[in-house]
């Protein structure tokens, strides 16, 4: 299933038209996104898909917000691509390495990214997010993917000044601004996808593509990362997980690129769609 956020209400897009899942069952199912991502309402979904489509609405893009604008938990990887680890000067680590986003720094798919007047070193990072769709804890690897209501792109946009600033790195602040989490523009079923563990992933700025990898290259895979955080934290309906980015970063480049006014993010992700964000100085 293609799940949307359409103008603030839970949608499932067929045909490229929107079935309102609220009007669709008849107030049994509420409008609210968040019950996109709980799987305990897909069966109810899916059998959504069969409805005639030709007098619904057809898709206004402009109107898609984040599939979960309202997640309990943004857990992000900071290294799941050997490229990215590489260009950091890291070692390839043996276990995962996380940090946070704060919730409130989640937009929706063509929103601007808001940069603060005076911060120089604003960096874009593509990545494929996962959302939890049940209660779990200590998964096996055959249960991971079970648990996953779908997967949307994400766009970890970073302040690189405020993540190394001394004495002591402020990686989750510098990752969490208001604006600083564009996700979108659907939140698609694992079912959906051609190879649920081969998932290309594509980043642009200002049309030149400046990261390009897919799924099959992370150091950790989704179930060996989901088996990880969930001996430790129990993972909720809503929940993302953002699996990390590959190399091609602007502050890794020479000379660093980094978002200006105006600049124009793109994020693509195999079989969800792209994300258009442009960068505002305010």
């Amino acid at each position: 299933m293609k799940l949307a956020n359409v103008n603030g209400r839970a949608a499932i897009i067929v045909d490229n038209r929107v079935l309102d899942i609220e009007t669709a069952t008849n107030g049994r199912l509420t409008s609210d996104p968040a019950v996109l991502s709980d799987l305990a309402h897909h069966e109810e979904l899916r059998a959504l898909t069969t409805t005639a489509t030709a007098t619904l609405p057809v898709l206004d893009e402009a109107l898609l917000g984040p599939p979960v604008p309202k997640p309990g938990k943004v857990i992000a990887l900071a290294l799941n691509y050997r490229t990215h680890a590489e260009e950091s000067g890291k070692a390839i680590p043996d276990e995962p390495h996380v940090m946070v986003k704060f919730p409130s720094s989640i937009t929706g798919p063509y929103d601007e990214i808001v940069v603060p007047s005076g911060r120089e070193m604003i960096d874009y990072e593509a990545e494929i997010v996962l959302v939890i769709g049940r209660r779990c804890t200590r998964l096996t690897e055959e249960e991971a993917w079970d648990v996953v209501a779908g997967i949307t792109a994400g766009q970890d946009i970073s302040d690189r000044e405020e993540q190394f600033r001394p004495p002591v790195k402020q990686f989750s602040m510098a990752k969490s601004y208001d604006t600083f989490g564009p996700t979108g523009p659907y939140l698609v079923t694992p079912d959906e996808l051609s190879d649920r563990d081969d998932i290309g992933l594509i980043g642009r700025v200002d049309g030149q593509e400046t990261q390009r990898t897919r799924s099959s290259d992370f150091i950790f895979s989704v179930p060996r990362l989901l088996v990880w955080l969930t001996r430790f934290v129990t993972l909720e309906p809503g929940d993302q997980v953002w699996t990390g980015t590959p190399g091609g970063v602007g502050e890794a480049r020479t000379p660093p690129l980094y978002l200006r006014d105006g600049t124009l993010v793109e994020t693509e992700v195999e079989g969800v769609g792209v994300m258009r964000n442009r960068a505002v100085v305010k």
